[in-house]
């Protein structure tokens, strides 16, 4: 089992909202739609997930190691005849590492994740002439791996380095009665505060 989607976009959401004084530029339209998806991202490993629901036209290891590989390879053979662009060429090894991955098994919940994922998010900043959605970018990335460390089969913070699944002292079991009840408390936190800084969102919309 794994924390919802839902769970993670409102804390990853509200978490970038808070701390988004404290970074470089202004937060805008598309800061909040990084924070979404990098919320979102370290999932890609999971047959099941919100992006996978979209991608992989069966949800099952086998489709997602044959979709996501034959990505990761054309990407490469693409780059090497065409581009010779660095980070397309750090892209399509993400493509087939998710390919062989297992859900939280691997590089995908690891600081080495953060690390990786955000050097392909700086170069999409680059080409939209915002170089400060990466922060955005780890921060809701970041989200992602601190929740699933509050839940009982914690994440491989340290892989490859290590394999040993890392949590907090105090976790609950997802999918559980309780654990249900702490994610129901996340998004009702995370939403009311959302909706307590609308002000902010609508001066960001009408670019005041």
């Amino acid at each position: 089992m794994t924390m919802t989607g839902k769970t993670h976009v409102g804390l990853g959401t509200a978490i970038g909202i808070a701390l988004s004084n404290r970074l470089p530029g202004v937060m805008n339209i598309m800061s909040i739609a990084i924070l979404v998806i990098a919320s979102l991202l370290p999932d890609v490993d999971h047959p099941k997930s919100i992006f996978n629901k979209y991608i992989l036209p069966v949800k099952s290891n086998r489709v997602k190691f044959i979709v996501y590989g034959s990505l990761g390879i054309a990407l490469l053979i693409f780059n090497f005849k065409y581009e010779r662009i660095p980070e397309l060429n750090v892209a399509g090894a993400i493509l087939i590492i998710v390919a062989f991955s297992s859900h939280r098994t691997g590089l995908t919940h690891s600081i080495s994740g953060v690390i990786i994922f955000a050097f392909v998010a700086n170069y999409i900043g680059n080409i939209y002439n915002d170089k400060n959605l990466v922060y955005y970018f780890i921060l809701g990335y970041a989200s992602h791996i601190i929740g699933d460390m509050f839940t009982n089969r914690g994440v491989p913070l340290f892989y490859p380095l290590r394999n040993k699944n890392i949590k907090f002292p105090i976790s609950f079991r997802v999918g559980s009665k309780k654990g249900n009840v702490i994610e129901e408390i996340i998004i009702i936190c995370s939403i009311l505060y959302i909706a307590y800084n609308i002000p902010l969102l609508l001066r960001i919309k009408l670019g005041v």
